[in-house]
């Protein structure tokens, strides 16, 4: 009985196939569980920015208030900040999830997606409730004419939530390129050469012309 070749017995070089990879829903809880973790990180993300964001300062004259510094630019600071600390949170869960599952896949940049949306929403509101007050006329009336209080936290730029999802799916795609595990090439094994044709009969042997000296 003929043996098996090197590709039947195991893998392309005659090793042991490589092993399969995880099926669909394994996937599927492994992209659950690494959404709602990177959601869940969307707090430390607001409390950073309550505490990182610069501020808006306010003053009352009794009667209404008014921005301290007119050409002041606290406000787009604000918004600068939530987008760097976004930026800086995707390229960390990506590179963790990078590690916690080297082979990438499209359900785990999904996740990195949804939870990085989700996290940037939650740092969001995090980042309001945990800042200054949000009624302007109490805050006023409690620091007291001609006091400089700081106005509410806000985000008046939304697509600064859009930092997190983006920075995370790009930087998993492009490390899992350049640093993801590769699928070996095939080495096919060599073919046995045809046979030569039987050599004719002496008889039948082809006549070659007569060379000239």
């Amino acid at each position: 009985m003929r043996s098996a070749t090197p590709r039947a017995r195991g893998g392309a070089r005659g090793g042991p196939p490589p092993p399969p990879g995880p099926g669909l829903r394994t996937e599927l809880v492994q992209a659950a569980v690494v959404a709602l973790l990177v959601a869940v990180a969307g707090v430390l993300l607001g409390v950073l920015w309550m505490w990182l964001a610069p501020r808006v300062p306010l003053i009352s004259d009794g009667k209404a208030v008014y921005l301290k510094d007119s050409e002041g630019e606290q406000a787009i600071g604000g918004d600068g900040t939530f987008a760097l600390l976004g930026l800086a949170f995707g390229v960390v869960s990506a590179a963790a999830v990078f590690l916690f599952r080297k082979r990438g896949g499209v359900p785990l940049v999904l996740a990195l997606a949804v939870g990085g949306l989700l996290g940037s929403l939650l740092a969001w509101r995090v980042g309001i409730w945990l800042g200054p007050s949000q009624d302007v006329v109490a805050a006023a009336k409690h620091a007291g004419k001609g006091v400089t209080f700081d106005a509410p936290l806000k985000l008046a730029a939304k697509g600064a939530l859009l930092a997190w999802p983006v920075a995370a799916m790009i930087v998993h795609l492009g490390v899992t390129a350049v640093f993801g595990p590769r699928d070996p090439e095939p080495v096919w094994a060599p073919q046995p050469l045809p046979a030569p044709p039987f050599p004719q009969a002496y008889g039948d042997a082809p006549e070659w012309p007569d060379q000239k000296p």
